[in-house]
């Protein structure tokens, strides 16, 4: 195999593994024998160091990393300060929803009332951090109970959870219809 490919296939593996690689390892994956994997990284570390890139090639105990060089890392930290914008989906919003007017629920509570498995939105929720685990239901199997956080309550402007808006009773007789006419017209099909 010629050597721009070996090259190739040695920054596949070292990005793609994201850690060190032994370099017997490589030189598994691509035929060689250890010594010859390690002169072809040598080589490449050291086209690197004298080449205007954004990264590196390092050695550690036999072993080699991909990794940025120092020179980039005021880059990296003005990307990692922007904050990130969460998008919460429907399926999120809605759980977010239950929550919020029904806490502490449970899991098994949660899915009872959307109808499906809430075990994607709830851990969303909590990485987002707008829910938390408040503790365990004192019942058999004592499932984890979830509220609100105060992020919650500071992303979506309100001082606390009384001051949520109040449902409609009126638009809830709406969706309580809504909801039999779906099952009605599932039952039948």
């Amino acid at each position: 195999m010629e050597v721009t490919k070996l090259e190739a296939a040695v920054e596949a593996i070292l990005f793609a593994m994201g850690e060190a690689v032994p370099a017997e390892q490589i030189g598994k994956a691509m035929e060689l024998d250890t010594e010859a994997t390690k002169t072809l990284i040598r080589g490449m570390m050291k086209r690197y160091e004298g080449e205007d890139r954004g990264i590196r090639i390092i050695e550690l105990d036999g072993a080699f990393q991909m990794c940025t060089k120092t020179e980039q890392y005021d880059y990296l930290v003005k990307i990692a300060k922007q904050p990130k914008k969460i998008v919460l989906t429907d399926v999120v919003l809605e759980t977010l929803s239950i929550i919020a007017y029904k806490q502490p629920i449970t899991k098994l509570e949660l899915e009872k009332i959307r109808g499906v498995k809430c075990d994607h939105a709830v851990n969303k929720l909590i990485e987002y951090n707008l829910v938390k685990e408040l503790g365990r239901l004192d019942a058999p199997g004592r499932p984890l109970l979830f509220g609100t956080t105060e992020e919650f309550l500071r992303n979506f402007g309100v001082q606390s959870l009384a001051d949520l808006p109040s449902v409609n009773p009126v638009k809830m007789e709406d969706f309580k219809a809504e909801a039999e006419e779906e099952i009605q017209l599932t039952l039948q099909v």
